[in-house]
């Protein structure tokens, strides 16, 4: 069953007669019983397979808490107290419930503007008859919408990370700034180092275990809080990724353990033995959707992470001006081969961020008889906001000649984020 009704067994998926021509005229002007219907399925073909390779490109929207609304702007989300407690009950004492187990609200917002992939082509019938024609377009048109969706949802879980407590949060104090993990002025965590191609592989081999570090010291913030979570993420860049995965392997001859004085060094990911993490080294570990586990966090790669979107501030790229942060933390983008400053690295859980959408993926297409060709549009309605900032953290290093960041205030000072604009905003 299709959307324009049923296909017979010897149909083609976009003509309802195998026999018909694609101009959609008889073969021959005195055959009356082969009338061509060409074209029929053309619009909803198209449209599942964007929507296809959309949710297979898609990377981070599946990682956070997403939510398709029927209608409306705005969703408000409410955070609940806590209940009070009185630890010796006297005689004539009143209960009163008091204040602490009162609800709060928050705001998601929609973008005010859709976003939307466009093309057109001159050559309707290659469109219908040649899949691997339509399937390149299909696949380029979704992966455009899915890598600009990622690098806003990114966009978001650095948001997040920055954040503070709305002023009106019954729940407990949570000391967010616990949660933010960068180099202190001696740079002995090398984290700049970490992931730059240029650096020394021992700097690298620093900073990824130092990486591996702050990921254990979140653990132990999310713990102290009793905040529950079933999964748990870094995403890094795939240089970043491949510096955790190659811990332990031999850099020079004294690495192999030559000489009765030398050890032999142990790959932490070669998973060799009962003592070694991922899988062999003959494992290239070469798909984006590749992943590691580090004590029940989820090591991913993305290519829409920090180091892939330090030219974005201030621009349009990402859409709306909240999209677009300085990634680089006030260095005004000097990284070098063997040193990246800015945000690094980013911790989160799929609640640290809410994804909203008015309506799911839409493909539109019209005849435009004035140009004299067929133009397809593919777009989508979305919105994105802060959920719980206690559920993210960044990892960060800045160049020497910036201000010191002490706390999540100073961190969204340094890259210009506007805390009134993230979505996480009392409700009024």
């Amino acid at each position: 069953m299709t959307a324009v009704g049923n296909l017979a067994h010897g149909h083609l998926a976009y003509r309802e007669s195998v026999t018909a021509p694609t101009s959609g005229l008889p073969f021959s002007a005195g055959d009356s019983t082969n009338t061509g219907q060409a074209g029929k399925l053309w619009l909803p073909i198209w449209s599942g397979e964007v929507i296809h390779a959309y949710d297979e490109y898609n990377q981070f929207e599946s990682l956070c808490t997403s939510r398709t609304i029927p209608s409306g702007t705005t969703v408000e989300i409410p955070i609940t107290g806590t209940v009070d407690l009185l630890p010796a009950w006297d005689a004539g004492v009143e209960l009163v419930g008091g204040s602490a187990s009162k609800t709060s609200t928050f705001q998601l917002i929609l973008d005010k503007r859709p976003m939307a992939a466009h093309f057109e082509i001159d050559n309707v019938d290659m469109m219908l008859t040649q899949w691997e024609f339509r399937n390149e377009l299909a696949r380029q048109a979704a992966l455009t919408l899915a890598n600009t969706r990622d690098k806003q949802l990114y966009s978001y879980l650095v948001r997040a990370a920055a954040s503070s407590q709305i002023t009106n949060d019954p729940r407990p104090s949570l000391n967010l700034d616990d949660a933010l993990y960068g180099s202190d002025s001696t740079d002995t965590l090398k984290l700049k180092d970490w992931g730059a191609s240029g650096a020394d592989a021992d700097d690298r081999a620093t900073g990824a275990l130092s990486a591996l570090e702050k990921v254990e010291k979140y653990i132990v913030f999310l713990q102290e809080n009793n905040i529950p979570y079933d999964r748990l993420y870094m995403a890094v860049s795939p240089q970043c990724f491949m510096d955790i995965r190659a811990l332990g392997v031999a850099r020079a001859s004294a690495d192999l353990g030559i000489g009765s004085s030398n050890t032999a060094s142990r790959p932490m990911f070669s998973g060799n033995d009962s003592y070694s993490l991922g899988a062999g080294l003959a494992e290239s570990y070469g798909q984006l959707v590749d992943s590691l586990e580090y004590m029940g966090c989820t090591i991913i790669k993305t290519n829409h992470g920090s180091d892939q979107l330090r030219d974005t501030s201030g621009g349009t790229t990402l859409g709306e001006a909240k999209y677009n942060l300085d990634f680089g933390i006030d260095d005004a983008g000097d990284d070098t081969t063997a040193a990246i400053n800015g945000v690094r690295a980013v911790m989160f859980t799929p609640e640290a961020v809410g994804a909203i959408r008015l309506q799911g993926l839409k493909v539109d297409t019209v005849d435009d008889i004035r140009r004299n060709t067929t133009f397809t549009v593919a777009s989508m309605m979305q919105g994105t906001g802060v959920l719980r900032p206690e559920c993210a953290a960044m990892i960060y290093t800045q160049d020497g000649s910036a201000s010191g960041i002490d706390n999540r205030v100073q961190m969204r000072e340094a890259a210009y984020l506007d805390v009134d604009a993230d979505g996480y905003t009392q409700a009024s």
